[in-house]
């Protein structure tokens, strides 16, 4: 989500005001961490509350009668104080074991009854319908390492289906006209799936709650979406990525983490919009500098940054300038570049980089060393890359480059086909795979969402140019994000790209102006499309039906993720 500085476009719009307030606008009574708590049920008038906890205000604190805001570090007895609606007068870690071990016992009464408000059951009853109703549904195979997918996942009712268009649902586009050409650069899925994380040129990342009403198929009522945060860098955003096992009914799992020029890496609260940690990688001459890609490794222990030749390896839970250096070259040999990319593998102790020096490396998570070094394919610099859900393949991709390849690491060297997308400028245009690992979604410069299905290819044979299953016009301008839902089949899309006058509009009003005074807009003006877009790519004319053919437990959970 980030255009580094290697070159080309770098997005060098510096941090605008810091309007973005680290507030979320939507407020919800916190989750306290005794059993005494309140639920607020979602507003019919304006949007639903943000699930996103605010602080506590002095009315909240009064009720609490000095209680402190959640602060769970591995303390389970919120969640299980939501399954037990009736429990009160606990706030020690051992009773709170107890209430749990109680809950669970109550896990085939199936859901808590007595309440009626309908937060109750969102956040509380994900858990319960997931793990107690396990023989009716099952959780997604894929990313089974990822705890935070655990709940929500259970939910995989829908599958992809790209024999039609999918249907715009609603999205986000007057939070970024606040600025002057405020572009988009990439969207990410919460693990959970319960949220999208975008970065702009205005160095804020912002978090949008997925909007409840599409989980009850009211499509109509689909308001425009509001960040629930806004977190402002204070200059260029080059990186960042979700904490692996985030999942919203644990607010300790809820952080990502950002880089910054010329500033630490951040990791930060994604329940109240605050920096939780930094962590300070500095140069052979003690200069602080900052990462071009972050990736964190599958279990969220270790932070990996991308630097020149070299990859640093922070440890999460020891913030500071203490990391483990990796050179990716050693004695003239192995990698050279801006590392400006990460992948880990999902099936072996292996993650790959890419760097702007057109090719990608293959290294061991264990000490960093080099395994194989792809050969060098790509035309320009590497900005994306991810491995197939079997571990068999990686597909990389790069800035001007119109190729994206598919690489078999049980041959490393061999390309088993190519990709064919329009990427004209040095922005970074991501792609993305589903979970099955059978869909491969890319916008372009042009706006276009181009989907390949992945099975058709050859398995045996020569390489050759795979051709797109599905193309649909996303955006009027550079689509240049898309994330595919962790569990549903939506998809989410960002767009814009830096725009640069023609000639002669910087000669003053006279060059822009036509006859009678009119304003000529030049046609780069005209394509400008800062917008993040949610999509609904699955069977349209049942979801509703579907949705009445639902158990109980299958809708609750279909409500905690709206909730969260």
């Amino acid at each position: 989500m980030s255009d580094s500085t290697g070159g080309g476009e770098s997005g060098s719009t510096s941090g605008q005001d810091a309007e973005a307030d680290s507030e979320p606008p939507l407020r919800v009574p916190p989750l306290r961490g005794d059993d005494s708590f309140e639920v607020e049920e979602t507003s019919e008038e304006g949007a639903p509350p943000s699930a996103k906890r605010a602080r506590m205000n002095e009315e909240d604190q009064a009720l609490e009668e000095g209680a402190k805001p959640v602060n769970m570090h591995g303390d389970t007895s919120a969640q299980a104080s939501l399954q037990q609606e009736d429990e009160v007068t606990a706030t020690e870690k051992g009773e709170g074991e107890q209430r749990k071990e109680e809950a669970d016992e109550g896990e085939n009464e199936g859901p808590v009854s007595g309440g009626g408000e309908k937060e109750c059951h969102q956040n509380g009853e994900a858990e319960h319908d997931t793990h107690g109703e396990e023989g009716e549904m099952k959780p997604a195979e894929v990313h089974s390492s990822n705890g935070s997918a655990d709940s929500p996942s259970e939910v995989h009712h829908l599958g992809l289906d790209f024999t039609q268009n999918p249907q715009m649902l609603t999205g986000s586009w007057s939070e970024y006209s606040r600025f002057p050409e405020n572009y988009l650069k990439g969207c990410k899925w919460a693990p959970d799936g319960s949220c999208i994380l975008t970065n702009s040129a205005d160095n804020v990342l912002r978090v949008f709650n997925v909007p409840p009403e599409i989980y009850s198929y009211n499509w109509d009522l689909l308001p425009e979406m509001s960040p629930a945060l806004r977190m402002a860098e204070g200059d260029t955003v080059y990186d960042y990525c979700w904490y692996p096992k985030m999942n919203s009914l644990d607010p300790d799992t809820c952080f990502l983490a950002s880089s910054s020029r010329d500033n630490p890496v951040h990791l930060w609260d994604a329940f109240y919009g605050d920096v939780r940690a930094s962590f300070r990688p500095y140069n052979h001459l003690d200069e602080l500098t900052a990462a071009h890609s972050l990736c964190f490794s599958p279990d969220g222990t270790q932070l990996y940054c991308g630097f020149d030749k070299t990859v640093r390896v922070f440890y999460t839970d020891r913030p500071g300038r203490d990391c483990e250096e990796r050179p990716t070259i050693v004695k003239k040999q192995g990698q050279s570049g801006i590392i400006s990319c990460f992948g880990f593998s999902p099936c072996q102790s292996v993650y790959a980089c890419g760097s702007y020096s057109r090719c990608a490396g293959l290294y061991s998570c264990q000490d960093g060393t080099l395994l194989a070094l792809l050969p060098t394919r790509h035309h320009g610099g590497l900005t994306h890359l991810l491995f197939s859900p079997d571990g068999n393949y990686l597909y990389t991709g790069g800035r001007k480059d119109p190729e994206m390849l598919c690489w078999d690491l049980r041959e490393p060297g061999k390309v088993v086909f190519s990709l064919k997308r329009n990427v004209s400028t040095n922005q970074r245009i991501y792609f993305d795979l589903d979970q099955s690992g059978r869909y491969l979604l890319s916008g372009d410069t042009e706006g276009v969402v181009s989907v390949w299905d992945t099975q058709t290819a050859p398995l045996d044979g020569e390489e050759e140019l795979l051709q797109p299953q599905l193309q649909f016009q996303a955006h009027w301008d550079c689509t240049n994000g898309i994330s595919v839902h962790p569990f549903m089949p939506l998809l989410a899309t960002s767009s814009g790209q830096r725009q640069f006058p023609w000639p002669g509009d910087s000669d003053g009003d006279s060059a822009s102006e036509g006859e009678g005074g009119e304003v000529v807009m030049s046609p780069q003006e005209t394509r400008q499309d800062n917008t993040l877009s949610l999509w609904w790519a699955g069977p349209l004319g049942t979801p509703a039906e579907g949705a009445q053919d639902q158990s109980p437990a299958a809708e609750e959970a279909c409500g905690a993720t709206a909730a969260v």
